[in-house]
């Protein structure tokens, strides 16, 4: 295995999707981290591992690389969600910054345990809550902050797709922690909560649409936040019209823009990201154009490296994942009671 003596050594657990397409080239580009250790058991993606990422050390299972402990640093987990917990707890127990992709567990309480454990050890934990950094995400907080909205009184935020044939995967299976709810809302909870602050009652309907689904594929949650405002969050793998991506509204002037952050397409395709598409500022007088600020997966793996080299704060507090599946569960008793669940 190639020498790496004076660079952050990560060990990525799991190479399907998230690993490979998402994982692998946003740690690849940050200086400070290099990518040692992967391990899936699929021999497909050994294979695809190897090919992609010569000199470094493919495991067969999370149990083989604990007997290796001194050869990483930082733990990535991009398994299926059901496996989260026992990896992640594994993980800090060896006393490794750890890394989980969302959702951190399937259940709050699940995700508060991991967050006591790591508390009570003292080791960082952190969930790859990568969509703060996509383009609407950046440019509807820079709007935030210059105070150009006046306050905010409604945020609507979609994250859909149209994916009408069923293929039978982990996200498609509710009892490895699969649906619509855990993927997408995951990402649309946690963007409403960044925004918006914390949340006090959740409405939700939580359905399955297409025939042979084996997990929910198609949400609607309504929350209201200590503010007052509220947000209109949309997931679902069933919606041939996308809608807005993104769209606020305020006292002063309203934002919309309409096109999904085009990080992860450029990465699954490998090539450049084009610039964002401008969105636009609504006021009493009409509508004007507002670039779009880039967006930057990144730089979570920038704050990674940073907490190990400094002990900068974690890019993403794992508490923060707590509060949003304490909304995520609400809105699953909301969809099954069709009553609206106080937080």
């Amino acid at each position: 295995m190639a020498e790496h003596r004076s660079a952050i050594r990560v060990a990525l657990l799991g190479y399907g999707l998230g690993g490979r397409v998402i994982h692998r080239p946003l740690i690849q580009a940050v200086p400070e981290l290099a990518l040692t250790h992967v391990v899936t058991a699929d021999p497909d993606r050994v294979a695809q591992a190897r090919a992609d990422l010569p000199g470094v050390a493919v495991v067969p299972s999370a149990e083989q690389l604990w007997t290796q402990p001194d050869e990483f640093d930082v733990v990535v987990v991009a398994t299926a969600n059901e496996t989260h917990v026992p990896l992640t707890t594994a993980a800090l127990e060896l006393g490794k910054l750890t890394v989980v992709d969302k959702p951190l567990a399937i259940t709050a309480a699940e995700a508060a345990t991991l967050v006591d454990l790591a508390q009570r050890l003292a080791v960082p934990l952190t969930v790859f809550q990568n969509r703060r950094w996509d383009s609407d995400t950046l440019t509807a907080a820079a709007l935030f902050n210059e105070g150009t909205l006046g306050e905010v009184i409604r945020l609507e935020s979609r994250f859909t797709r149209f994916r009408p044939e069923v293929v039978h995967r982990w996200r498609e299976d509710a009892t490895a922690g699969g649906g619509v709810l855990l993927d997408l809302g995951a990402h649309l909870v946690d963007q409403a909560l960044l925004l918006l602050g914390p949340a006090v009652e959740v409405y939700a309907e939580v359905d399955t649409r297409r025939t042979g689904a084996g997990a929910d594929d198609d949400c609607f949650l309504a929350l209201t936040h200590t503010s007052g405002a509220r947000s209109h969050l949309w997931g679902s793998m069933a919606a041939p019209y996308p809608g807005p991506r993104l769209a606020l509204q305020g006292s002063r002037a309203g934002w919309v823009k309409d096109d999904l952050d085009g990080q992860e397409d450029a990465q699954r395709d490998g090539v450049p990201l084009p610039p964002e598409p401008d969105g636009h500022l609504w006021t009493a007088e009409g509508s004007r154009p507002v670039p779009s600020l880039a967006g930057d997966w990144a730089a979570f793996y920038r704050g990674v490296a940073a907490t190990v080299t400094d002990g900068s704060p974690v890019p993403v507090d794992p508490r923060d994942a707590v509060r949003g599946l304490q909304v995520l569960d609400a809105a699953r008793r909301s969809s099954r009671t069709r009553q609206v669940v106080p937080l």
